[in-house]
């Protein structure tokens, strides 16, 4: 297949066209590079991989990116509550306005397959285990954002959504402040962490099980649409405080202290069932320890991170 992936350049989209170019489907990235990453470098020799420069909200640069696509990831987004609150004018129309456009540009034979974060569920009570039919509460903009683009998708019954748990692991365009890799790193580089509300619990997935999540929905597409399906680990709904432990059993001598004074602003608490998708036939398989010990690896090569004055 010809497979279009905005925001190809990402944390996610870097892994995920590396497996789609593995998987022998010719791959067109359009990114913005608003992050000037060279994440994409490694993939350039691929003679299946081209890539635009280019902004989803551009009506007539999408009409022409379409072209001949069988499929479609956008994954462009501002991604995450503080970054999206940052602008939310830029937030809005990046992560809906330009899901309305592209889902008024593309043919209705164009599958697509859209990224949403199970954050949607906002602060259940961390007992019961949410489902695809759980009602969505939001409580940042960016979720909102992501859940009105999967209305959005979903009301034409053509779509398959991904509410994806919380990511971890390696990526060429790395990101820090997911919850898993924040805490390896402030563990490997810092050694100690205060955690705020230490019971409140997530769900977690590597982002290369998230990666063939991706490849598992395109391949079966058909069985698929007009369905939201969560895409979590199921043995990694934890609590801060069971993954801050687990952390420890690969860096003995990080300190964790838990601080009954003070809040965290992400107020998420809420445990996933993956059932649906299993029954989809996928399931994400790369365990949290498996995530953690890569990530110590990747930690050591980073070195001294820009703005640090030691």
């Amino acid at each position: 297949m010809h497979v279009l992936v905005t925001g190809g350049a990402g944390y996610l989209g870097s892994i995920l066209c590396e497996h789609l170019l593995n998987a022998g489907h010719r791959v067109t990235v359009v990114d913005a590079l608003l992050y000037g990453e060279p994440s994409l470098f490694h993939l350039c020799s691929h003679e299946n991989f081209t890539f635009h420069r280019g902004d989803v909200r551009d009506e007539s640069a999408m009409r022409a990116y379409l072209g001949d696509a069988d499929a479609i990831i956008p994954l462009a987004a501002i991604v995450g509550a503080p970054a999206c609150d940052k602008d939310p004018l830029l937030s809005t129309t990046v992560n809906l306005d330009a899901i309305k456009l592209l889902n008024k540009l593309r043919s209705r034979d164009q599958m697509i397959v859209y990224p949403v974060t199970n954050s949607g569920y906002g602060t259940k009570s961390g007992e019961v285990h949410c489902t695809e039919e759980s009602p969505l509460e939001p409580i940042s903009l960016y979720g909102q954002t992501k859940v009105d683009a999967e209305a959005e998708l979903l009301d034409g019954g053509d779509a398959v959504t991904l509410r994806l748990a919380t990511v971890f692991g390696t990526s060429p365009r790395m990101r820090l402040d997911l919850l898993v890799n924040h805490f390896t790193y402030v563990a490997v580089t810092d050694g100690y962490l205060v955690v705020f509300e230490k019971d409140f619990k997530r769900n977690f997935i590597h982002v290369r099980d998230v990666a063939d999540a991706f490849l598992h929905s395109l391949e079966n597409y058909d069985a698929m649409k007009g369905r939201p399906f969560n895409a979590g680990l199921d043995a990694a709904n934890i609590s801060k405080e069971e993954l801050a432990t687990k952390i420890k059993e690969h860096v003995p001598e990080f300190f964790v202290h838990y601080s009954e004074i003070g809040t965290d602003p992400d107020k998420r608490n809420y445990i996933v069932s993956n059932q649906r998708l299993r029954e989809a036939g996928f399931e994400a398989t790369r365990s949290l320890d498996h995530g953690i010990v890569e990530l110590i690896k990747g930690y050591r090569m980073m070195g001294r991170q820009r703005y640090y004055n030691v």
